[in-house]
């Protein structure tokens, strides 16, 4: 049995492996296709150059044979007597076609060596820069998206981890009932104790899997939405990004060149109108989506990402149970309002980036083919009018300042769309989770808290004193020592406050950035230091329940990092490979004292969560490396603190992201190990009612609730 679950598990992560892998393979070969257009694009306008300045040498010298000709002939009828007949009169008309001829072509000579060539090279040039620029925005965009996909591959572990835990708690739970059913009277008690246990540990597992499942469920759902997004919108607008000006600058070359000609040879007009089709044929958009369609299975979206529900698991949608009901109702209306911000954002960036589109194009397009294009036959052969305006440099500066301005904005737009859409799928799960209309009915009342849940009613206990009290201090003291008094291989102040964000503030936004009410925190410290966990009674505001985390490792006498080991751990930030780093990182760490590992790894794998979330709670690793940097490690002397305080971040946002890696596992130095899906513990709550239940409540003067049930 043991081992059908292990290989029906491993054929869901190979699923998600290789369809991981191949979507890799594409989005490099996406990049390989880019750099095949610049390739090519550069070859068309490198090509397009010695087309012109071959053509003008062509030209030139073609008009000086014409000019030669003339001059032979015209003084040869020098010579003679002047005539009237109409022979002599065709002839001069000839000698006189053939000077003008031979001035049209000298006049298309000049524009071919120099006017036309001086906007194909410009051209080459912002093409390079844009299809660079294009290609970084790109990579950017594919980490992002694979980042998204290594995110439900730990969404869809940890959700797998967990329901086996509950397939196999219940599983002990049902053995228990059958011993039950054999056994006599004498050993019922003890097993109706037995059974109760393993009952309440069957519904924790499965609150547990729940969460786990709505992780795993919403993950899913932002992974296709943000593949939908790359593939159906991003990758369009990053072609054309890199196609900017390319086609606009071609056909303005061109439309002069045609200009030119039909001054100068009335006779190719059957030519010149073939070519000129061809002109009034460029489309940006048409050979973008040649591009794609040429390259169908390089750009063509891959298969979503399947659901795969572990075992017999049926449940398939985002679960909003009593327990939980709170909880998805306020990720709900967090999610709500930061989509709402994000989106008003994008929706900015999408009109600015066209605005700057706009004014790129126009600048491009300013002024230095005008004097060519506009000249008439008799102005031909004036070099003055064929060159182009003295401020090109000045020009160009302005082009580079819009492109800087045009990119910037749509990476704006193109990230905030991201985010968008990753919100969105998550916003409509959760909407339809909270408005389904649940079949158990829950109320929660204030101090003490009770809960009711179908046909059982609970009440939480808050902790008893007397099991916190201690002989050293915790703020302000050596975490050590406290440690080894106590017992508590995590301070309780750092356990209470990680699971009370846990449990409601991985969403909330700014969380550890936004300072919380200093009066509230001092509450908080002065209960944590007299023995008593104060969030186990009620509800306290998530930003200071954060600075009260902050606090106790910013007041700590010794940091958690020993300063005697700062400057080894600065130097590891000049290691180039991750890999390294993180080894270099583990072996320092490997030499601090078990207690202090155990509380490392405890909150940096806390901190790694709440980033996770960062979509909607906006804190990245390197935003929590600020937050808890200067608490962590410190320099050896005070006027060290400015000079590596970046120094100091970048360390500690790298432990955040590696600190799989880099601290040890629970078979290497037991310890309590950060889960990723909590509870209330269930040592506070006591079921003290069973039967069907019916309450009221109402507010009385003080603030306080007074609850009525019947039963």
């Amino acid at each position: 049995m043991t081992s059908a679950k292990l290989r029906k598990e491993r054929v869901g992560v190979v699923d998600y492996d290789t369809q991981i892998k191949e979507m890799r393979c594409q989005l490099l070969d996406q990049l390989k296709v880019l750099d095949v257009q610049l390739e090519q694009k550069t070859q068309q306008l490198q090509d397009m150059t010695d087309y012109l300045r071959r053509r003008g040498e062509i030209e030139n010298e073609y008009s000086r044979s014409l000019e030669k000709l003339a001059e032979r002939f015209a003084l040869r009828i020098k010579r003679k007597e002047p005539s009237s007949h109409s022979v002599s009169q065709v002839w001069l008309a000839l000698l006189s076609q053939t000077r003008q001829e031979s001035r049209d072509h000298s006049g298309l000579s000049e524009s071919c060596s120099n006017i036309l060539i001086t906007p194909v090279m410009h051209c080459l040039d912002y093409t390079q820069r844009l299809a660079k620029k294009s290609r970084d925005l790109c990579t950017q965009l594919q980490d992002g998206l694979l980042k998204v996909t290594t995110e439900l591959q730990t969404a869809w572990r940890t959700y797998h981890q967990y329901h086996s835990e509950f397939v196999c708690a219940e599983g002990k739970l049902r053995e228990a009932e059958k011993q039950e059913e054999k056994q006599k009277q004498s050993a019922a008690k003890k097993l109706e104790r037995l059974i109760e246990k393993r009952q309440i540990k069957v519904q924790e597992i499965q609150l547990k899997c729940s969460k786990a499942r709505n992780d795993y469920l919403l993950n899913l759902s932002a992974a296709n939405s943000s593949m939908n997004k790359y593939y159906l919108q991003d990758i369009t607008t990053l072609i054309d990004c890199a196609d900017v000006g390319y086609h606009f600058s071609l056909g303005r070359v061109m439309k002069a060149y045609l200009s030119r000609q039909s001054w100068s040879q009335q006779n190719l007009s059957t030519g010149l109108q073939q070519l000129q089709e061809a002109v009034a044929g460029l489309d940006q958009s048409r050979d973008r989506d040649a591009l794609l369609q040429d390259h169908g299975n390089t750009f063509s979206m891959p298969l979503r990402f399947p659901y795969q529900p572990h075992e017999e698991d049926q449940i398939s949608e985002v679960s909003a149970e009593c327990e939980m009901r709170c909880e998805m109702e306020t990720r709900f209306k967090q999610i709500q309002a930061r989509l709402k911000t994000v989106t008003e954002e994008t929706e900015e960036a999408g009109k600015s980036m066209s605005t700057a589109k706009s004014a790129l194009l126009d600048n491009i397009g300013e002024n230095d083919l005008e004097s060519s294009m506009s000249s008439g036959p008799s102005q031909v052969g004036s070099t003055e009018n064929l060159n182009v305006k003295p401020s090109v440099a000045r020009r160009r500066a302005s082009i580079l300042e819009i492109e800087n301005v045009y990119f910037t904005k749509v990476k704006e737009y193109l990230v905030g769309s991201s985010l968008v859409s990753k919100l969105q799928a998550k916003h409509d799960l959760l909407k339809v989770a909270v408005e389904k209309k649940l079949q158990t009915q829950c109320a929660i009342v204030k101090d003490p808290v009770y809960w009711f849940s179908g046909k059982s009613l609970r009440i939480r206990k808050n902790h008893s004193s007397a099991n916190l009290i201690h002989n050293h201090k915790l703020f302000s003291g050596d975490m050590l020592s406290f440690i080894k008094a106590s017992g508590q291989r995590i301070p309780y102040v750092v356990e209470s406050c990680v699971r009370f964000i846990n449990l409601y503030g991985l969403h909330h936004e700014g969380i550890f950035r936004v300072p919380g009410s200093q009066m509230e925190v001092n509450v908080l410290r002065d209960a944590f230091e007299r023995g008593e966990d104060p969030l186990s009674e009620r509800r306290y505001d998530m930003d200071s329940v954060a600075g009260v985390l902050k606090l106790y490792f910013r007041c700590l006498d010794n940091p958690l990092f020993p300063v005697s080991s700062t400057s080894q751990l600065l130097e590891c930030n000049q290691i180039k490979d991750d890999a390294e780093r993180a080894a270099r990182l583990k072996a320092i760490v490997s030499t601090y004292p078990e207690p202090v590992i155990v509380v490392m790894r405890y909150l940096f794998a806390f901190l790694h969560h709440v980033s996770q979330y960062s979509d909607e709670n906006m804190m990245q690793p390197y935003n929590l490396a600020v937050c808890f940097g200067p608490s962590l490690v410190r320099g050896l002397q005070d006027d060290e603190v400015v000079t590596v305080q970046p120094q100091i971040n970048a360390l500690v946002k790298g432990i955040i992201l590696q600190h799989e890696s880099i601290f040890p596992s629970q078979s290497e130095v037991e310890g309590p190990m950060y889960e990723k899906c909590m509870t209330l513990e269930q040592d506070d709550c006591e079921v003290i009612i069973e039967g069907e239940v019916e309450a009221d409540y109402s507010q009385s003067r003080d603030g306080k609730y007074a609850v009525y049930f019947d039963f």
